[in-house]
């Protein structure tokens, strides 16, 4: 735990660790959970280590601290990942009134599945694409492409950062919510250092909003928070954690949490990534963690990548995404835009024109007879299930789509997908005539 967690001055100020660190020290005969019975650091609720569901000592100092730095009226830690903070999210507004949301088609599956879950009609809107790598339109623009979806919906869901690192009209979104009287809710899990830049940090202007803090601060894995704005909100929020959130926390994640939300901005960092990764086919947007690099057969570069040693956060068969973060080593930047630069000359990027599609998935019934089908069966079929590439955990393919071959491609050739099953496909088993 200390070997991972090495910045001293900002340890000495994390409550939870600082517990455990204390604890540590006494005698533990472990006859509690967890079963490896080690004790001292991976622990359960005792006497001296506060209750995350119930906090009132350290982890409750903690969770204050964080909500001050994020800004805040309360936050929670989360040792679940982001998707039960989306989850709890979507549970606070219906609680509060709402019955539809609105939100991007390439929002994290937690989003659909969340309404699903909670008998929320769901407005999906499509994303634009520019150099081939998706962007975040401004707010006017979908709201006056769009407005049969953005007037009638109580709720508005962004992720910002989406995965590609491109900030949404933070502002512009407000001002609408405000306007007509809707919530405003932010997937932010790939922008917790964000919080230093108000202009691109998404707790700036939600009602509530999700940190999933060990995708770009020196957190271990599931490590995120989940904040709301008002006191009502928070009150509603706790009620969505504690229907969605563990009953056994790790202890471990959390003071990683706390640490991570604590951790320096490292602005000479952010400004050397900047200033190296300078060229054509390589995009940083205003998320600097974020740097996207075009490649013709990206899929073959990412293996290459990885037999030396290099694994990209995930690649869409044209762009590989390569997550950064404070916690970066200068000598590591130097070997990947080494190996970045090398295989950008071996493999340049020859841009592909795609038609901009809009599909209108069928409403599938209840108990429609459905089949798993070979991938390489699947071309014009009707997806019977959401699919796709595994990060990022968006719909490749909607259920209730029709599936194209291009898409099949893409499935076939990802080392990582969610929605499939053994190379196979859930589809309609009797074809219905689509629009």
């Amino acid at each position: 735990m200390h070997n991972f967690l090495c910045n001293e001055k900002v340890l000495n100020t994390c409550k939870i660790y600082q517990m455990l660190l204390q604890n540590s020290k006494n005698k533990h005969l472990s006859f509690h959970t967890p079963g490896h019975k080690v004790g001292a650091w991976d622990i359960t609720e005792l006497s001296y280590s506060d209750n995350l569901s119930a906090p009132q000592g350290c982890i409750l100092e903690a969770e204050r601290d964080i909500a001050r730095i994020l800004g805040s009226f309360q936050s929670f830690i989360l040792t679940d990942g982001s998707t039960s903070g989306v989850l709890s999210m979507l549970y606070a507004v219906k609680a509060l009134g709402a019955r539809s949301v609105a939100f991007c088609e390439a929002s994290h599956k937690s989003v659909y599945n969340g309404c699903k879950l909670l008998g929320l009609t769901p407005f999906i809107y499509p994303v634009k694409r520019g150099q081939n790598i998706p962007y975040k339109a401004p707010m006017y623009a979908l709201t006056e492409q769009f407005p049969h979806i953005f007037e009638n919906v109580d709720v508005i869901f962004l992720t910002s950062p989406d995965y590609y690192g491109n900030i949404e009209d933070l502002r512009g979104w407000r001002a609408y919510c405000d306007q007509h009287g809707k919530f405003l809710l932010i997937d932010g899990a790939h922008g917790g250092h964000l919080h230093f830049d108000k202009t691109l940090y998404a707790g700036s202007v939600a009602d509530m909003w999700v940190d999933g803090v060990h995708k770009s601060l020196p957190a271990l894995t599931q490590g995120a928070v989940v904040s709301a704005r008002s006191e009502e909100l928070a009150e509603k929020l706790r009620e969505g954690l504690d229907i969605f959130r563990t009953t056994s926390p790790s202890y471990p994640i959390m003071a990683s949490v706390e640490y991570a939300v604590k951790y320096p901005q490292n602005k000479l960092l952010e400004s050397y990534v900047r200033q190296q990764f300078q060229h054509p086919n390589i995009r940083i947007s205003d998320d600097w963690t974020k740097v996207c690099v075009l490649f013709s057969e990206a899929f073959e570069v990412e293996k290459i990548l990885q037999k030396e040693g290099i694994y990209p956060e995930f690649c869409d068969g044209e762009c590989i995404l390569f997550y950064l973060s404070p916690a970066c080593k200068k000598e590591d930047i130097d070997r990947l835009k080494e190996c970045v630069f090398t295989l950008l000359e071996q493999f340049p990027y020859t841009p592909k024109m795609k038609a901009q599609r809009i599909h209108t998935p069928l409403v599938l019934k209840n108990h429609e007879e459905t089949e798993w089908v070979d991938l390489a069966l699947a071309t014009g079929r009707i997806c019977a299930l959401n699919c796709g590439l595994f990060p990022p955990c968006t719909p490749l393919l909607f259920a209730g789509e029709r599936i194209e071959k291009e898409k099949i491609d893409l499935l076939e050739k990802a080392d990582n997908v969610f929605g499939l099953k053994e190379k196979k496909i859930l589809v309609l088993k009797e074809e219905r005539k689509h629009p």
